[in-house]
């Protein structure tokens, strides 16, 4: 019970304060600098740098002047998911029809959504760890239990089958799998994801598969969508958003599929807490599907050469190796070596060399021994800068 002018009452509901707690996590820190006019270089955040590419933003324009101001289908437009369905069948090898697609106000939301509609009190659900923090609160909201499956970083952190087995039982409602995955940087193999699936399969359970990062891989092996195994498009729930790719971060716009007996109770979820997504936004998403490609392609490519910025310099830094990422914007570099904690030492890149990475344990026990950063929000130029920031601090410590 909390006292409010005078008064006792319940506040707030118990699920927000028996749950975990919300953290920003070296953001928070920096504000504080930031504040004071530090000249700051930000590699926490999980954002791109670049502006969204013009014709995306035209087509938006050209909507709102169109008079495209007034509610929409629930579902999302009709030709927004029309084009959703030919994308998901030419990229992802997913045959959905478009009312097995649902436009949502970002992959949170659409995640959200899905725990939402899947768990009830008391149902488990299977993270791998290193994990993303914000399922772990969506989650909870819902009513689930996170269960943890440590990946092993001697291993590449690749999925073991024999660890998430280890995690399941007669409450697992539940697997979410990030891929590519951040932090790590993976792109599952298929080999991996079968592993996912006979899981899956074996034991009933639904999957919950974040594949924000689809179109930014740098190797030979093709993003691969868990639902497009064999077995598995009836019980995969796929979360997607425009966010990194098309750097739409602001936008707030992404989308779901699943099958159709699975689509009701998801809707009776994002028609209660948001209706429908903005319909001048999701002219603007048409564009970035139909439209060309050209500009997402060259965004991955400042990408690439921002990774191998990083790469090269981080493996060069005393104490310090990292692993080639495969995908995402980030590394994720085992500063291990040094002899310092991963929280410590990114307090101390903080407030001796004005870069602002995150620490791994941000992700989960697995991630100690590691640091998190994103090449991918800031300028190459600046990218550069930090890494020369970084090698300083390095060789001092």
């Amino acid at each position: 019970m909390d006292s409010i002018g005078g008064m006792m009452m319940k506040w707030p509901a118990q699920r927000l304060t028996t749950g975990s707690k919300k953290s920003f996590g070296m953001y928070d820190e920096a504000a504080k600098l930031d504040a004071q006019g530090a000249d700051l270089i930000h590699l926490e955040f999980g954002r791109p740098h670049a502006d969204t590419p013009v014709h995306i933003k035209e087509a938006a324009k050209a909507a709102l002047d169109a008079g495209i101001v007034h509610y929409g289908d629930f579902r999302g437009t009709l030709s927004f998911r029309q084009a959703l369905v030919e994308k998901l069948r030419s990229f992802n090898g997913l045959d959905y029809g478009v009312d097995e697609v649902l436009v949502t106000n970002g992959l949170t939301h659409a995640s959200f959504a899905a725990f939402m509609a899947a768990l009830d009190p008391g149902d488990e659900v299977i993270l791998l760890d290193p994990y993303y923090p914000q399922h772990v609160g969506k989650a909870e909201l819902a009513g689930g239990k996170v269960v943890i499956a440590e990946l092993d970083k001697a291993d590449n952190f690749a999925i073991s089958k024999e660890k998430i087995a280890a995690k399941i039982t007669d409450r697992t409602r539940m697997i979410v799998l990030i891929n590519p995955a951040n932090p790590t940087g993976r792109v599952y193999s298929r080999a991996e994801l079968q592993a996912v699936a006979d899981l899956a399969i074996a034991h009933d359970l639904l999957v919950l598969s974040d594949e924000v990062y689809e179109y930014i891989t740098y190797g030979q092996a093709p993003h691969v969508s868990i639902a497009s195994l064999p077995g598995m498009r009836e019980r995969t729930i796929t979360c997607f958003a425009f966010t990194k790719a098309y750097s739409m971060d602001g936008w707030r716009v992404g989308y779901l599929t699943a099958d159709a007996r699975l689509m009701p109770a998801i809707l009776r979820i994002t028609m209660t807490d948001v209706t429908h997504v903005n319909v001048f936004v999701q002219e603007g998403a048409r564009a970035a599907v139909e439209g060309p490609q050209d500009a997402m392609h060259a965004l991955v490519e400042a990408d690439r050469r921002k990774r191998d910025i990083v790469v090269q310099a981080l493996n060069q830094m005393p104490g310090v190796t990292c692993a080639e990422p495969e995908g995402t914007i980030y590394a994720f570099p085992d500063i291990s070596g040094t002899g310092r904690g991963s929280q410590e030492l990114a307090i101390a890149i903080l407030q001796e060399a004005h870069v602002v990475v995150e620490s791994g344990s941000f992700y989960g026990p697995s991630g100690e021994g590691h640091l998190r950063i994103c090449f991918g929000s800031e300028s190459e130029a600046r990218v550069s800068e930090a890494m020369d920031r970084l090698t300083r601090f390095f060789n001092t410590l």
